[in-house]
């Protein structure tokens, strides 16, 4: 993938964030059911990750998508460093981990498009203040629909990953990572470095990330489909988890 093309790639993303978080362009951000949306799907996603963290092997790669790729976080600041990566980072960093950088950004995209349209349609309940309930969130998440765009979450989520694992298989990207540090830090762009020796440093230790991303992929395709479905468990709450079963991550689906 050509600087270019990157460029434009990140550009376009980042003009989508900038649009989708503006409360003037978007007024849904000022929505009262949005915060308790992410308060719940964070909670759920929690639940449903409980076998990997209880895993030792697999812990720190699941830590790092509920804090920096899912979760309550904001993530503006480190979006902010990544309009400014170009053309200092590109010079210094692997265009692997430019591109897990910008999937990122894009998938925190699609997820808020998504919290918008799940909070506006709580907000039509009869009581838009009440707690909120597997029932309603299905309801929501039919209402709101566009299932390709939900499979294409999925896709974004794992990319981020396999992204990640390629780029620690490859013989001296830890250490270009590391010797970025201190230069990223100099031009304000630590929250971005950050991110990246995150992932990098959870992906190194899960020691080939197959299993862990498969398992992902299985269940949030499976929670999806049941959503869609109306099934009163999408999320598998009545079944045993393990690493090829359980519950799904709780963000505006999938």
């Amino acid at each position: 993938m050509s600087h270019a093309f990157q460029r434009h790639r990140l550009a376009q993303r980042l003009a989508w964030q900038q649009a989708l978080h503006d409360p003037v362009r978007e007024p849904r951000n000022r929505l009262p059911t949005l915060p308790p949306l992410r308060a719940w799907q964070t909670r759920r996603l929690s639940d449903s990750f409980q076998d990997f963290l209880a895993n030792p092997r697999m812990r720190p790669a699941a830590e790092f998508f509920l804090t920096d790729l899912y979760g309550e976080r904001d993530f503006s600041a480190r979006d902010r460093d990544v309009a400014r990566i170009m053309p200092l980072m590109s010079r210094l960093l692997p265009d692997s981990l430019l591109v897990a950088a910008t999937d990122a950004i894009e998938l925190a995209v699609l997820s808020h498009a998504f919290d918008l349209r799940m909070a506006a349609a709580l907000a039509e309940r009869r009581d838009p203040a009440a707690a909120i309930t597997v029932e309603h969130y299905g309801q929501a998440y039919r209402a709101v629909g566009c299932p390709r765009l939900r499979r294409h979450q999925i896709e974004l989520i794992l990319g981020v990953g396999w992204t990640l694992d390629a780029a620690v298989r490859k013989h001296g990207v830890f250490k270009l990572l590391r010797a970025s540090r201190l230069p990223a830090r100099a031009a304000g762009l630590s929250e971005l470095q950050g991110f990246l020796e995150r992932g990098f440093g959870a992906f190194e230790a899960l020691g080939g990330a197959g299993d862990f991303l498969e398992a992902i992929g299985r269940r949030e395709r499976e929670a999806s489909r049941r959503l869609f479905a109306g099934d009163r468990d999408p999320f598998g709450t009545s079944r045993t988890p393990g690493p090829g079963n359980g519950g799904s991550r709780a963000r505006s689906g999938p």
